[in-house]
């Protein structure tokens, strides 16, 4: 064993392990618009298939306008008069013998008040606890203990993707070789690789000596987990918490790989900001942990740490902003361990409900362009699937289900995940210019069998609707609907 402080030796006097003029690195973040990088400061290795949370920016008012200048008028005129009569007191005019401040005798000695009890009762700054130390039991491990004891079991992952290199983080489920990650860290990935940290190998190793090749066991977009296997025997398994027991304040420390490999297990610390958090990455609704620990690029599929060094959070996502710091999301590892369960039985998540459709949302630029509704657009239907056999075709638009109107994939999840397979829904589509009401048996869904896919540039889905020759209202079938 060997430690290069959590990191890599270099390649090459610190060149890349990658030919970047051959293979490019993906960037989807672009989180850096300086070029001080083309001056000699430090360069990321790679990127990342990385989510980013970007609530929505809130528009001041004129109210609020108004009100910032009144209180700024208010605040100087607050300052004038504090001036005043601060000058008063210290010049001693209108005052000649402040109350207080000092005692004169008969005979002119003055007396001044005995400040030895307050002397007494000061507080010693001298030894003020860190933060760190405010935020971990009484019982809790030192903070280099939980580093020590965690980093061998948080791993490098590495993809090779049709636009480039994508890194992430792992965390180690077991000794032989399975690894838990992010489902959208190997996102379009064609071949997935494993680094595992300096712990495994011997002085001098380089990243590929430690690198070994992945199998993809299965994945879960909608919980945005998945599950990876290498030929490996004697990793150090992680020790896992329980996120039910963790508490808003207490302390959270992050392990993994930001912005690449060249920095891999990088460890940051902070508390638990907020427990029951429901965000929204695109169109994928999760409940997690917040955290101010810090997660940058790559983080992904990293451990979220306690203070007896235990896993109680996936690290999943980031907001993505100059305006905010110290924002992060974590998977609470209890909602994890049942998909992860299924994924390595099965290679998917049980009792899941299927239609048996893929496509994409008709947006409401879309929908006023083309003269269509809002909805789903349905582009395949998986033969045998519930939906082929109540005859739902390709091009259909699904504007409802159950009475609940669809704007898109998400609405359209929502209420097909409160159904069970075997349970049948009615779906409302839109099809040659009529409404119409279909009703379609649930199936078990054995993978990713209702996505948004990305529209080819030379058929972008509509133009197909884009051939009528007279104006209408598209919704003049709809009735009260």
């Amino acid at each position: 064993m060997n430690d290069y402080n959590g990191g890599y030796r270099p390649y090459n006097n610190g060149q890349s392990p990658y030919n970047t003029q051959e293979q490019p690195y993906i960037n989807r973040e672009q989180p850096y618009v300086n070029r001080e990088y083309e001056q000699g400061y430090y360069n990321p290795q790679g990127v990342t298939n990385e989510y980013s949370y970007q609530p929505h920016a809130k528009k001041s008012s004129a109210g609020k306008k108004i009100l910032t200048a009144f209180l700024a008028v208010l605040g100087v005129a607050a300052i004038g008069v504090t001036s005043i009569v601060g000058y008063k007191l210290v010049t001693g005019k209108n005052d000649p013998e402040p109350a207080g401040r000092q005692d004169k005798s008969a005979n002119g000695v003055v007396k001044t008040d005995d400040d030895s009890s307050k002397v007494e009762n000061a507080i010693d700054r001298s030894n003020l606890p860190t933060l760190e130390q405010l935020a971990a039991p009484a019982d809790a491990m030192p903070i280099p203990d939980i580093i020590e004891k965690m980093s061998p079991s948080v791993v490098g992952i590495s993809c090779i993707t049709n636009k480039g290199i994508a890194t992430g983080s792992g965390i180690v489920l077991s000794e032989d070789g399975y690894i838990i990650t992010n489902a959208h860290v190997i996102k379009d990935a064609q071949s997935i690789s494993v680094v595992l940290p300096p712990y495994y190998g011997e002085e001098g190793d380089t990243q590929d000596q430690l690198t070994f090749t992945a199998t993809n066991v299965g994945k879960d977009t909608q919980t945005d987990l998945a599950v990876l296997k290498i030929e490996y025997d004697g990793l150090q398994k992680a020790e896992i918490g329980k996120s039910a027991d963790v508490q808003v304040g207490e302390l959270a420390i992050v392990i993994g790989n930001p912005l690449g490999l060249d920095l891999a297990n990088t460890a940051t610390s902070g508390i638990i900001s907020a427990k029951d958090r429901t965000i929204t990455v695109e169109d994928i609704t999760m409940k997690v942990f917040q955290t101010d620990a810090s997660i940058n690029g790559g983080n992904s599929g990293g451990a979220l740490i306690n203070a007896y060094g235990q896993v109680v959070g996936i690290t999943s996502a980031k907001v993505a902003s100059a305006e905010v710091e110290g924002l992060g999301f974590a998977i609470p590892i209890d909602d994890a361990l049942p998909i992860v369960s299924d994924l390595m039985a099965y290679g998917y998540v049980t009792g899941r409900p299927s239609l048996g459709i893929t496509g994409a949302d008709v947006t409401a630029a879309y929908s006023s362009y083309y003269g269509i509704p809002q909805g789903f657009l349905v582009r395949t239907v998986t033969p045998d699937s519930g939906a082929e056999k109540a005859g739902i075709q390709e091009n259909d638009i699904i504007i409802a289900i159950d009475d609940t109107i669809v704007n898109g994939i998400v609405q359209l999840n929502a209420v097909k995940n409160e159904h069970a397979p075997g349970d049948t829904v009615t779906l409302t589509v839109y099809r040659n210019r009529k409404k119409l009401d279909v009703e379609v048996v649930l199936d078990e869904s054995t993978g990713e069998t209702v996505s948004q896919e990305e529209q080819p540039a030379e058929d972008n889905g509509y133009d197909r609707y884009n051939d009528y020759d007279y104006y209408y209202d598209p919704f003049n079938f709809f009735g009260g609907f």
